[in-house]
């Protein structure tokens, strides 16, 4: 079998003009939750300006965080929270953000809302794509906002890529170099993905390691950025890896133990049913025609989606959901755990919530807020 073919550099493609036109629309492409172009939530395109820092988000200090697996009382620990903070809340959810998505994604209550204000919830049409840069961009000015007005800021939510990049910051990327792309997608026409994959091993090793010869979407990114920068992805990537100084980032996350986790999801599962998750979904599709690709996605809608495209039954559906929330908050508690500067806060049957706010409280206190 013949060798694959790679340039001497292996940035340079032949059909590469070698000039970098990007396209406004796609700037998020490192940190994107839909590979989609044209969103009104886009950040602003920087490569013109020389300071690489240009390309990073900082991380968001001076906040309270509260994190934990879904199902374990987030939302009415937050209010609570907040009330006893003076704070508003960001919220930190990545279905939340979804417009007309109410019952699935478990948002907090109109009584909630009306007691503490919350933030980035429905801020986008389901059709939309809305990625980890927007939503880090958003808190930062949001924070802010709040900070104006003499409150305090409290993010609550479960979603770990977000917390993560708020707690360490993230690389946002160099925006989509299309004649770059365009000329990288004809050179694996031509030539394979072997000789795809043999660039990137000669430009980013480690990232090379990790990732499968199938994944060109994210091979082609990580050369891209390796020609934009003039430094690998996995070099941005690594920086983030440093735990938060808890003194500026308090945050807490929930414990509990694993089977009652399972019997409130469980429970969870059939009041969202009850509620008419199915008819919300039919109204989904009767408004918007079809979902994104996030959203379509989210458990509990993607369940529902099938039952109503194949007739799947009901209780089917409902074990699927509750089969796929599990391994959604198992997925959370991996994630959490490699964050060390999250400080637990266990929650069990016989705690009365007063008593885990109060706890809560102590370990924000710490912080030097």
């Amino acid at each position: 079998m013949p060798e694959p073919k790679s340039s001497p550099d292996p940035l340079r493609f032949s059909s590469d003009p070698r000039r970098h036109t990007p396209d406004p629309s796609s700037g998020q492409d490192q940190a994107s939750t839909e590979d989609k172009k044209g969103t009104e939530h886009q950040r602003p395109n920087q490569d013109d300006n020389p300071d690489p820092d240009r390309w990073v988000h900082p991380p968001l200090a001076d906040c309270f965080y509260l994190t934990g697996p879904t199902a374990s009382g987030k939302t009415q620990l937050a209010v609570e929270l907040a009330r006893h903070l003076d704070a508003e809340i960001i919220s930190m959810d990545s279905m939340a953000i979804y417009q007309d998505m109410d019952i699935g994604t478990a948002k907090p209550s109109a009584d909630q809302r009306e007691q503490v204000p919350h933030h980035l919830i429905d801020v986008v049409r389901p059709t939309d794509s809305y990625s980890v840069s927007n939503f880090v961009t958003d808190a930062a000015r949001i924070a802010s906002q709040i900070r104006s007005r003499g409150k305090r800021v409290l993010i609550c939510g479960g979603t770990p890529l977000y917390l993560k990049s708020l707690l360490r910051g993230l690389f946002l990327g160099p925006a989509a170099d299309w004649d770059f792309r365009n000329a990288v997608e004809e050179d694996l026409r031509v030539h394979g993905e072997a000789s795809l994959m043999s660039r990137l091993q000669q430009v980013d090793p480690l990232l090379a390691h990790k990732l499968h010869p199938h994944d060109h979407r994210r091979i082609i990114r990580a050369l891209e950025v390796a020609k934009v920068t003039s430094r690998p992805l996995s070099h941005w990537q690594l920086q983030f890896e440093t735990p938060a100084d808890r003194q500026r980032f308090p945050a807490v996350v929930l414990g509990i133990d694993r089977k009652w986790l399972h019997e409130r999801i469980n429970q969870r599962v059939d009041a969202m049913l009850q509620s008419g998750l199915v008819d919300e979904t039919r109204d989904l599709l009767s408004t918007y025609g079809q979902l994104g690709r996030t959203a379509a996605q989210a458990v509990g809608y993607r369940e529902v989606l099938l039952h109503l495209r194949q007739a799947t039954p009901l209780e089917d559906t409902r074990e699927s959901i509750r089969a796929h929330t599990r391994q959604f908050a198992r997925r959370q508690e991996i994630w959490f755990r490699g964050l060390s500067e999250l400080k637990k806060s266990e929650v069990t049957p016989d705690k009365p919530l007063s008593q885990l706010v109060e706890e809560v409280l102590e370990i924000f206190q710490q912080g030097d807020l």
